[in-house]
C-alpha cells in the first residue's frame, strides 16, 4: 500500500525523469552563465514565492560556494531586498519590482535567470524584457508548457510538469547541477565531494 511519502517520492521521481530531456538547454544554461562569469559579469536572479527561495539558493551558491571553497561569484537574488520591492510595488505596482532592477543593475553580457513555475508571473515577463533592451541574456526556468514566457527568453529550461511542487523540485536538482557545471568550467582543479 503507498503511504502519501511514498506516492510523493514517486511522483517526484517520474518528475525528475522527464527531466531528462533537458539536457541541450541545460548544457547552453551553463556555457551562458560560465562565460559571462568567466568575463567579470553577473548573474541577477529572480522569481516569486517558492521560485523567489529558488532565485535566492542560486545566488547564495554562486556567491558563496557550492561544493568547494573557492574565489566568490557575483550572484544577486532579485527578491531579496525588501526595502526596495515594497518602495517600488507601493510607488509603481507589483509588476516592475524585478524589471526596475534589471534595468538599474542589469548590463550587457550580465545573465538574468528567471524562475516561474507557471511562465505567467507580469513582474517575470518584465524582467525577461528589460534583459534584452539591457543586452542582459535571459534564462528561463519554467514549467508546464512555458506559459507566456515561453519563447521570450535567450535560453528556456521548461520542466515538462504541471504540477508546481515537482517544478520546483526539478528547478532545485537543476540549481544543483548548473552550479557544479559551473565550478568544472571556472574552477577545474577543484576536486568534487
Amino acid at each position: 500500500m503507498s503511504t502519501l511519502l511514498q506516492s510523493t517520492i514517486d511522483r517526484s521521481i517520474a518528475a525528475l525523469e522527464a527531466a531528462r530531456v533537458l539536457e541541450e538547454p541545460f548544457q547552453r544554461a551553463v556555457a551562458a552563465l560560465s562565460n559571462a562569469l568567466r568575463g567579470g559579469k553577473k548573474v541577477l536572479c529572480c522569481g516569486n514565492g517558492g521560485s523567489a527561495a529558488d532565485a535566492s539558493h542560486l545566488a547564495t551558491e554562486l556567491l558563496c560556494r557550492f561544493i568547494n571553497d573557492r574565489a566568490p561569484l557575483p550572484g544577486i537574488n532579485l527578491a531579496a531586498d525588501g526595502g526596495f520591492l515594497t518602495a517600488a510595488a507601493n510607488d509603481y505596482g507589483y509588476d516592475p519590482v524585478f524589471s526596475r532592477q534589471v534595468t538599474g543593475l542589469g548590463s550587457e553580457g550580465d545573465v538574468l535567470v528567471a524562475f516561474t513555475t507557471s511562465g505567467n508571473s507580469a513582474n517575470i515577463l518584465l524582467a525577461l524584457e528589460a534583459a534584452k533592451e539591457r543586452g542582459v541574456l535571459s534564462i528561463a526556468m519554467l514549467g508546464r508548457d512555458g506559459g507566456k514566457a515561453k519563447g521570450v527568453a535567450d535560453i528556456e529550461i521548461i520542466v515538462p510538469h504541471g504540477e508546481t511542487a515537482r517544478i520546483q523540485e526539478v528547478h532545485g536538482l537543476l540549481i544543483h547541477a548548473l552550479c557544479l557545471g559551473i565550478e568544472r568550467d571556472l574552477f577545474p582543479g577543484l576536486n568534487e565531494a
